[in-house]
């Protein structure tokens, strides 16, 4: 009876054990291939290669001019549209212009008054001219006193100065005639260049008042050229220059490269526009460590095709060096550094063996490395390790619990 039960339970042992072993087998397979992980490699190959500064930037028009008003009164009429090109000196609007059309009248009548008196004292003035010639005739012959003599003196110096500051008032009246027919001519409104209309601020049968400060009606820009105002950082304004080669792209064609040149560089931030003078450097200093600091590059750049539009967002590399038709690796390649500049990498020499080597490297722009000497075209260099897909069934089975048979 002992015997059969032994037989029993070795007829549901073995299989249990055989099971262990099993799955001991496959775990020791797959943690010993764990600890032996591939390689990525990357060949050395012939291309381009560049290091640039990366900045954001506004499209802006090169010349936009707010055309606004110098009188005060009702805009009578608008003559263009949003969108309009326009020529220097068209006309753009007019104000209702009857209020300086009867101050020129009231001016030209003043002046006209001033004119006729001025008539009046010539006429007294000739008289007193006589009068005073009787007199010293008189005089002489003792045909007159000297009292007479004196009072027709004074009369004539009197209508002297009296025409003298009449002349006076006459040209102060024509200066007011001029100034009214200028007022009278600003109640039309041209444009002083060639443009478009890229805003209308006062529309038509509003009032406007000049009394303070002239108010914008239109905006006119030119948008055949456009500049480009790029914000770069402090960190990298000190490694660009005026004249750099600069490519830039837009959200609307992110793949399309429009060419430009850096033409200046401003030599403060914007912001100093905005600093008080009279603040303390105790309080600069914490705003300068707590806001970035930007120094703006200028671009112009032309827009025949009228892509380029103002406040669109730009992305602008500003190319610092450059090399065309040189060796390459990708910078992951690069390993330790020594003091005479050279990197170590590792060179896939065989299947899954590889040798270290020294190389010299030129630019690198942290993507791609070029490379001066230490390597030709064609060879594989390690950039990296991966691991083994195999080795995840392995991690997911010992994560398990244990299995039947093995309590």
């Amino acid at each position: 009876m002992k015997t059969l039960q032994k037989r029993s339970r070795w007829r549901y042992l073995l299989p249990a054990a055989l099971l262990v072993l099993a799955v001991a087998g496959g775990a020791l397979y797959y943690f010993g291939r764990d600890k032996q992980p591939g390689y990525m490699t990357a060949p050395v190959s012939r291309g381009d290669l560049e290091t640039t500064v990366l900045a954001s930037g506004t499209v802006e028009s090169e010349n936009m001019v707010s055309v606004g008003a110098q009188v005060s009164g009702q805009l009578k009429s608008l003559k263009v549209e949003l969108g309009d090109t326009v020529k220097a000196g068209q006309l753009v609007a007019e104000i209702d212009s009857l209020p300086q059309q009867n101050t020129l009248r009231t001016q030209t009548a003043a002046l006209a008054a001033v004119r006729a008196e001025k008539q009046a004292k010539e006429a007294s003035l000739k008289q007193a001219e006589l009068a005073y010639k009787r007199q010293s005739l008189m005089l002489r012959g003792d045909a007159a006193s000297r009292e007479d003599f004196e009072a027709a003196e004074a009369t004539l110096q009197v209508l002297r100065a009296e025409i003298t500051a009449l002349d006076a008032q006459i040209e102060q009246a024509k200066i007011a005639v001029d100034t009214a027919q200028l007022d009278l001519g600003y109640t039309k409104i041209s444009s002083p260049i060639d443009g478009v209309v890229v805003a209308i601020v006062t529309k038509e049968g509003q009032t406007v008042n000049a009394n303070q400060t002239a108010p914008t009606i239109i905006k006119v820009a030119r948008l055949d050229r456009m500049t480009i105002k790029v914000e770069i950082s402090e960190a990298d304004v000190v490694r660009v220059q005026p004249g750099q080669r600069v490519y830039f792209t837009i959200l609307g064609e992110p793949d399309r490269q429009y060419p430009a040149v850096l033409q200046s560089i401003e030599p403060a931030p914007e912001s100093i526009e905005n600093d008080d003078s009279t603040s303390s450097s105790s309080s600069a200093s914490s705003s300068s460590s707590s806001t970035a600091i930007y120094y703006m590059g200028i671009l112009e750049v032309p827009n025949p095709d009228g892509k380029l539009r103002i406040s669109m967002t730009t992305q602008v590399n500003i190319v610092l060096a450059e090399a065309k038709n040189v060796l390459t690796i990708p910078s992951a390649a690069l390993g330790t550094k020594d003091k005479e500049g050279r990197y170590q990498v590792r060179v896939e020499t065989g299947p899954n063996t590889f040798n270290e080597q020294w190389v010299q490297i030129g630019l690198n722009n942290n993507v791609q490395a070029e490379v001066v000497d230490g390597l030709t075209e064609g060879q594989r260099v390690v950039i990296g390790e991966q691991v083994s897909a195999a080795a995840a069934p392995a991690t997911t089975m010992r994560r398990r619990g244990p299995m039947p048979g093995m309590m």
